[in-house]
């Protein structure tokens, strides 16, 4: 068997509309995918799709060129092909092979895997709202983005509000607690909340005393980034209680298969519509100690490009047993979305088609009154602007757009690029 023809298509498939407004600030980007369609001399077609603006290995013309007519087999454990290839290859060898994707990855051990919801940091009522949503949909938890400039403590009790005492949030600050002397406090009232499940990286991984201290005094499990600190440090130095893994299939499996070694549970972070969340479950069916929720951000997806979309009950996904991924894929969805050739032809060469940036001014504004104005709010743009931070009565306010005036393009001039500006007046 070898490939025939790979066929890249970009799509840009909208986010609910509550997300586009939430993700304006940070992973707007995200919307846009790079689907590989794989044919082989059998006939035979495997898909696999690309999140071109977040996920570990872009597919290349190279990479392209590496497979193209050589056996799908030969390079479907290499994860430097790009995720898309690599899971269209995976997809195509069960196809041909009439074996199911989780067949070739190894031993299955569960026939449902456990899936999260995921939101970016966002109002106490725009993540009570997605909570809701959340539960309606099958979903038990949902991984989110405490920020210094949110009251987190306001985000946890709204969701906790409107939900049934089952569900959970696990909070990813991203090392936004900076210290372990800051963090404690914060994630130790943080547990008093009965939602609250466990914490991802609250401060620099890389800080083991710090992480150390806070995993013996927070009672909560913590999860780190696998691999940073490097693996036998992170075991030996009791700094974590399990971790995220993500990667190419290798790479997954590997750590897996380490983690499991360890007795160390762990969630995959495979982020992407509906064919990377049906991937994540084939690679969560093999993996013993895959026990946390997925994170695969399916949700924000008006549509999965999935003839038949993925349900959720109970928090758990079913393994599909079909045949290589197991799903067919709505091609024509897929056209619907397709980016048109002309918006494509318009860029510069080698540039890969992204959604403007929003023109939107963020402002912060603190317990004491103080007002600080950001262009960008991305994971670590709170080095410049947090100040004390992680304080009750802190929120942002709704993002002010380009509104034409003077006013608003002096600010812009001065925020786009990084740059933070405090206590300026902002018209109304």
């Amino acid at each position: 068997m070898k490939v025939v023809d790979i066929e890249r298509i970009l799509v840009d498939v909208p986010f609910t509309e509550r997300q586009q407004r939430i993700t304006q600030r940070t992973v707007y980007k995200w919307s846009v995918l790079e689907l590989c369609r794989v044919t082989a001399d059998t006939g035979d077609v495997g898909w696999g799709e690309t999140v071109i603006h977040y996920t570990h290995q872009r597919v290349t013309d190279a990479r392209v060129e590496r497979v193209l007519h050589s056996s799908p087999a030969e390079a479907m454990w290499d994860d430097t092909i790009g995720a898309g290839l690599q899971m269209a290859l995976f997809d195509l060898v069960g196809r041909i092979t009439g074996v199911a994707v989780h067949q070739l990855l190894g031993r299955k051990v569960r026939e449902q895997t456990p899936l999260s919801w995921w939101c970016s940091h966002a109002s106490p009522q725009d993540w009570a709202a997605e909570a809701v949503d959340a539960v309606a949909a099958g979903y038990t938890s949902c991984k989110t983005k405490p920020r210094p400039w949110w009251d987190i403590f306001a985000q946890v009790e709204a969701v906790s509000a409107v939900t049934p005492p089952h569900f959970k949030l696990d909070l990813d600050p991203n090392g936004s607690l900076k210290n372990a002397a800051t963090a404690v406090p914060v994630l130790t009232r943080l547990a008093g909340y009965e939602r609250v499940a466990m914490f991802e990286t609250p401060i620099p991984q890389t800080d083991i005393l710090g992480n150390r201290q806070i995993r013996r005094a927070v009672p909560r499990p913590v999860a780190m980034h696998f691999g940073s600190p490097p693996f036998i440090t992170a075991v030996r130095e009791e700094v974590c209680d399990g971790f995220v893994i993500n990667g190419g299939a290798a790479q997954v499996v590997g750590q897996g298969t380490l983690a499991a070694e360890s007795g160390l549970p762990f969630w995959l972070q495979l982020v992407g519509n509906g064919l990377t969340t049906t991937w994540a479950a084939h690679l969560g069916a093999v993996l013993s100690h895959a026990t946390w929720p997925t994170i695969s951000c399916v949700n924000l997806y008006t549509e999965q490009l999935l003839q038949t979309p993925i349900e959720v009950i109970g928090g758990y996904q079913s393994v599909p047993q079909g045949p290589g991924l197991g799903v067919a894929i709505d091609e024509a969805a897929v056209e619907r979305l397709r980016v048109p050739e002309s918006t494509l032809k318009a860029l510069p060469a080698a540039q890969l088609y992204a959604p403007p940036r929003p023109r939107i001014i963020n402002t912060l504004v603190f317990p004491d009154g103080t007002r600080v104005h950001m262009g960008a709010m991305g994971p670590h743009d709170y080095d410049a602007a947090s100040g004390p931070g992680w304080s009750d009565g802190m929120y942002v306010e709704p993002p002010w757009r380009d509104d034409g005036t003077k006013e608003w393009a002096r600010l812009w001039a001065r925020v786009c690029d990084g740059d933070v500006v405090r206590d300026t007046a902002r018209k109304v």
